[in-house]
């Protein structure tokens, strides 16, 4: 299966995050798989797109160029007649009948399987995430029969959270965030034995479906090649859950239910039903016959205290046996008749179903097993399967975040006893650097001043230069100095979701979104007060460590500090490996909203010498109001691991670096792109007075300003910010001007119809209040040119797009939408376009990149 799917090269050498998120040819074309090769590719491809269709894996046989099968006959028929001798010519012959062909189809949870075996601990992360993001059913225990072990993935699931509604038996209930690795949860598991006329996965499904609208969770025998026999998927075990969402009409169940479901025969795969037998709140066993053998198989389990089920679609004549047996297990397993419910053809399906989450109902009423994610993977060691996350890189990497976020007890008691730069100081040199800066463009400076301000600042960076590294930053320095790239890995994921545990959890009212949190009545947070308090997170210790780089470098300019006395000159080395390792970093600071400049210029200048002659960039930005989804959207494009909802930050612009593949980077005209997050930096009212607008509108002018592509991301078609517009005045008078593309995003609604006349129109007219009072900011007056001509240009050009709504289905239940996914990937297969055509700004190399980030 490995060679038909073209992923043998990888069982030494393991595919990485990083190779499947490369831009190649294939990122700007919607291609159909040709060849069993293809499909692993494609896979993750419509994956990392969220596409509804990720699993399908039908192939277009019939444009293959190479389909010679007499060519094919022959040589199989040379192989047979140069045979060695020597040879187990018996076993060959058995091995051989059992090749797959090329034209073979392949079964989707085959892909699957093969996929994961062949992916490293990162991509099987990414690969299970975006699958929960797409309510597939993920997989729990991966089978390697061939090897002889199992693998419980608990590493792979580690970071999905899911937002769920929650009831107390008294009082107001309201939404909870939580990962589904640390829910303690009732779980039913559902298994076959022997033959079923009935099918489970497609028994979950209906049970899981709110309404009459079917969502195909599990993959089943009625869709496109769910009849094809599984080649290596059985013995797989795949979990999906149940969420309540506070609508009484859609709620099937009062609380969070997980779900299992085991591929193939229990007989086959004793291992597998223990685990589940031990996990499980109750197993419900569809089968159409119990036998001998399949009575011993269950007598074995006389011991354990998990309820059982039965569903039974006897084969006529089979009746008094089945009766037989199952007299003989009533005391065994504890069961009664209410325990044994047969489903045959004539039974009707939508009762059957309401009768089951009856049954589920009432156990999770009563008393019941609870189980964690984490509890499962410790029964599963109990019985000898191998868990992902018991290497020894994954478990160091676990230790050194523990010694650090056991200290945390308050997370700004930390920020302020520990992170000692930040604050105050990092605060005060920041306006003093602005003020500086702002002189310089003065016509006629008052040097007396100038000299004050020097002062000031090298009074403020000596002060910060006095301390040294807490415990707990100089801990964080060593988890990503490791000479293990794994282990730095791991070590900045286990810091994410140690420090997002030990902040506060919020709960969410009723009435907020549970896409995103945005600004109440409409308007904009102030920059002074946060959305939500700003958690503690990785982005706070590198912000430290760019303090300790930027206040030594400022010394060492003044000559207040000889160079050789340096002991961070190889912070920005750390960060710019992380950015190539696929890491966002901070470019503007969530906290001072101000740009670390001798920081950011330091990793770029570290960034240039790792990429040597690859060092060709296209910037790409995005910006908006926060809650515009446009986090989401980079995400959904580029495969990118930006903040969204409520674990994004309120403030700051984050960068990621995506690597474009050798073959396609001539073509493409270069190397990297750089992709900025404008983060909740842009508000979406207009201040006339005051410093908030002046500031938005100037780290507008900075984003746009690098960039050789802008896409601002839009709620309403009205709701362009006047930040934006002032930073577009603002660089037509410099001449600068990334190709724009303005995205309408249909958030709260589950699908959009294409956008009527009218809408375009609206987009399209003469600049309104806002525009005019961002040209008096710029005090052009009546000589403002309409924005018509400036961004918003013939909508048949493309600079403006309709995306439909992210959801198909109400949250926390809903898969994303279809019509979401194609049409993101439409935006990008355009932005790859225009970057490959020249309409963007000329691209930029590296050292380019630096200059224009100090002129800006």
């Amino acid at each position: 299966m490995l060679s038909l799917l073209g992923l043998e090269t990888y069982q030494v050498q393991k595919l990485s995050l990083q190779d499947s998120l490369q831009i190649s040819f294939d990122s700007m074309k919607n291609w159909a798989p040709q060849v069993p090769k293809d499909l692993p590719w494609n896979f993750l491809r419509k994956l990392q797109a969220l596409n509804a269709e990720a699993r399908n894996t039908t192939m277009v046989l019939d444009v293959l160029p190479d389909a010679r099968p007499v060519e094919k006959e022959s040589q199989m028929e040379e192989e047979i007649i140069y045979w060695d001798p020597a040879d187990d010519i018996t076993a060959d012959i058995y091995s051989f009948s059992e090749l797959p062909t090329p034209d073979t189809p392949v079964n989707p949870l085959d892909l699957l399987c093969a996929l994961l075996l062949s992916s490293d601990s990162f991509l099987q992360q990414e690969i299970v995430l975006k699958m929960s993001l797409c309510q597939f059913a993920l997989p729990l225990v991966l089978p390697d029969s061939e090897n002889h072990y199992h693998t419980f993935l608990l590493w792979a699931m580690r970071g999905i959270m899911r937002t769920w509604w929650s009831q107390p038996p008294r009082g107001l209930g309201s939404f909870r965030e939580d990962s589904v690795v640390l829910s303690r949860v009732p779980t039913f598991a559902f298994v076959r034995m022997d033959v079923s006329s009935n099918s489970k996965s497609q028994l979950l499904n209906a049970i899981l479906s709110p309404g009459h609208r079917q969502w195909d969770c599990f993959w089943h025998r009625d869709l496109n090649l769910g009849t094809n026999p599984r080649e290596i998927a059985d013995g797989l075990i795949e979990i999906s859950w149940f969420f309540p969402g506070g609508r009484e009409d859609l709620d099937i169940f009062p609380e969070p239910v997980a779900f299992l479901n085991l591929r193939g025969d229990i007989g086959s795969h004793w291992l597998q039903f223990k685990l589940l037998t031990e996990i499980s709140s109750a197993v419900f066993i569809l089968t159409d016959n119990i036998s001998k053998k399949e009575y011993k198989l269950l007598y074995s389990m006389k011991e354990s205290t998990t309820k059982y089920y039965f569903i039974l679609s006897p084969y006529r004549g089979k009746r008094n046996t089945n009766l037989r047996f199952l007299n003989k297990l009533i005391p065994v397993l504890k069961i009664d008749h209410s325990h044994v419910l047969v489903k045959v053809s004539s039974t009707d399906s939508e009762s059957f179903v309401k009768r089951i989450r009856a049954i589920i109902g009432n156990v999770v009423r009563a008393p019941c097993r609870r189980v964690s994610v984490e509890d499962m993977a410790h029964a599963a060691r109990k019985l000898g399967l191998k868990v992902d996350e018991d290497c020894e890189e994954c478990q160091k990497a676990k230790d050194r975040m523990e010694r650090i976020t056991r200290k945390i007890k308050d997370s700004d008691a930390y920020r302020r006893d520990e992170l000692r730069l930040q604050g105050d100081p990092w605060r005060k040199a920041a306006q003093v650097e602005k003020e500086f800066c702002q002189l310089q463009w003065a016509t006629d400076p008052p040097e007396k001043h100038r000299a004050d301000l020097r002062r000031r600042l090298l009074e403020l960076r000596m002060q910060q230069n006095g301390h040294d590294p807490t415990s707990g930053v100089q801990e964080f320095i060593s988890g990503i100095s490791s000479p293990s790239p794994g282990e730095k890995q791991y070590f900045l994921r286990w810091m994410e979701w140690g420090l997002a545990r030990v902040a506060q959890p919020r709960l969410r009212q009723p009435s907020e979104t549970l896409l995103t949190l945005r600004p109440k009545h409409g308007g904009a947070a102030d920059l002074g007060e946060p959305l939500w308090p700003e958690p503690l997170g990785v982005e706070h210790f590198l912000r430290e460590m760019g303090q300790f780089y930027e206040a030594e470098s400022c010394l060492v300019e003044a000559g207040r500090l000889p160079a050789g006395q340096r002991r961070f000159a190889h912070f920005p080395g750390l960060a710019s490996e992380l950015l190539l390792a696929g890491q966002p970093l901070e470019l503007i600071d969530g906290s001072t909203l101000s740009t670390p400049v001798r920081w950011v210029t330091g990793l770029l200048k570290e960034l240039h010498v790792r990429l040597e002659r690859r060092s060709r960039l296209v910037v790409l930005s995005a910006l908006g109001v926060p809650g515009t989804g446009k986090s989401t959207l980079l995400n959904t494009m580029f495969g990118l691991r930006f903040a969204t909802g409520k674990s994004c930050s309120s403030r700051g612009a984050f960068m990621q670096l995506i690597t474009v593949a050798e073959g396609f980077s001539q073509d493409l005209g270069c190397d990297h792109i750089l992709v900025i997050d404008s983060g909740g930096l842009i508000g979406g009212a207009l201040t006339s007075a005051g410093d908030r607008f002046e500031l938005e509108a100037s780290l507008a002018t900075l984003l746009m300003g690098l960039s050789n592509v802008t896409v601002v991301s839009l709620a309403e078609t009205r709701d362009i910010p006047p930040a934006i517009l002032h930073a577009f005045l603002r660089l037509e008078k410099t001449g600068h001007m990334p190709n724009y593309q303005f995205v309408y995003q249909n958030l709260h609604e589950m699908s959009a119809p294409n956008p009527r006349p009218r809408d375009r129109r609206q987009l399209l007219d003469p600049p309104g209040d806002l525009s005019r009072a961002a040209a008096q900011m710029e005090k052009q007056g009546e000589g403002f040119r309409a924005l018509a001509g400036l961004a918003f240009c013939d909508p048949e050009k493309q600079h403006i797009w309709h995306i439909p709504g992210l959801w198909h289905g109400a949250p926390p239940m809903a898969a994303v939408s279809l019509a979401y996914s194609e049409a993101i990937f439409e935006l990008k297969r355009c932005l790859l376009e225009n970057i490959r055509n020249g309409l963007s700004n000329q691209n930029k190399n590296i050292q380019q990149l630096i200059e224009l980030v100090r002129r800006l």
